[in-house]
């Protein structure tokens, strides 16, 4: 199963898109994680790529792209973060055909602006082995400590109430003509995000669950 994961800042695409993964058995490629490692090593490319970070907007398609064909090499994946817009995902289509992949759903977590400022702006990260907590949700047993290393815990510039808003308000800007791409393909699933990640989990494995037995019957 080859799947695309599109939803807002906020919208829970990290969470849902782990939980696939390891659901189906298929390659998770965050394309923001990756991005974030590069900063982390202060690689070139890192470089570049915290810089339209830290300003809350997207990074360009020619750098998004080098990442995806670096590490779409088989079939059964879930893309979280790419595309973002429609060029990318004509890009998109260009990339799978060269390697004889198709594109089975596109799934579309729908998330209102408070929700996801609510969610983001409460993450903590630990600057050291990476674990992700939340202020309200999922906090550390001792407040602004890592219960797995001992080492702070820190806000993401990313995942500051300013910088979330308008990424926001740039996701909205930039993916509505995707979204109506998809939908327009028959292959786009809207899911409500507002909902707790075991609701939206299992409401994705219906959706997907009732599309393979479609599939199957079909024979396409």
């Amino acid at each position: 199963m080859n799947l695309i994961l599109l939803g807002a800042p906020g919208s829970g695409k990290g969470t849902q898109a782990k939980f696939l993964a390891e659901h189906y058995k298929i390659k998770k490629i965050v394309v923001g994680d990756i991005l974030r490692e590069e900063v982390k090593n202060n690689t070139p490319l890192g470089k570049v790529v915290s810089e339209y970070m830290n300003k809350g907007v997207l990074v360009p398609d020619n750098i998004i792209i080098k990442v995806i064909q670096e590490k779409l090499n088989s079939s059964g994946f879930i893309l979280d973060g790419f595309p973002r817009n429609l060029v990318q995902a004509k890009m998109l289509e260009e990339i799978l055909k060269e390697k004889a992949l198709s594109l089975d759903r596109v799934i579309y977590l729908k998330v209102n602006e408070e929700k996801a400022v609510e969610r983001l702006s409460g993450r903590r990260v630990c600057k050291n082995c990476g674990a992700i907590y939340h202020i309200v949700n999922m906090p550390p047993q001792k407040e602004g400590i890592c219960d797995k290393c001992g080492e702070k815990l820190m806000i993401r510039d990313d995942d500051r109430e300013e910088t979330v808003k308008k990424r926001w308000q740039v996701f909205r800007r930039e993916t509505s003509s995707l979204i109506d791409h998809y939908l327009k393909d028959s292959k786009l699933l809207e899911v409500d995000a507002n909902k707790s990640k075991e609701e939206v989990f299992s409401e994705i494995k219906k959706a997907l669950n009732s599309y393979g037995k479609d599939k199957d019957s079909s024979g396409n």
